[in-house]
């Protein structure tokens, strides 16, 4: 995950400050966990991996994903 954070940020863009890069760093994090299906995860994006694991195995958690990622 390092290397593609890397590869889709600084190896891409030039910044001109850390806010830019700050700013650019949580877009690609928002747009992997919210809108990347993954192979891995039988197509499904991370945020909806986690939304369905904790609707199965609500104890497995401290918090509730769903109510914590709007916000």
């Amino acid at each position: 995950m390092n290397r593609t954070i890397k590869e889709a940020t600084v190896k891409r863009f030039h910044y001109d400050n850390h806010d830019q890069l700050r700013r650019h760093l949580q877009d690609f994090i928002d747009a992997y966990n919210f809108g990347r299906r993954l192979k891995t995860l039988k197509g499904l994006t991370p945020y909806e991996f986690i939304c369905k694991r904790w609707t199965s195995e609500p104890d497995r958690f401290i918090l509730d994903p769903i109510i914590k990622c709007r916000d």
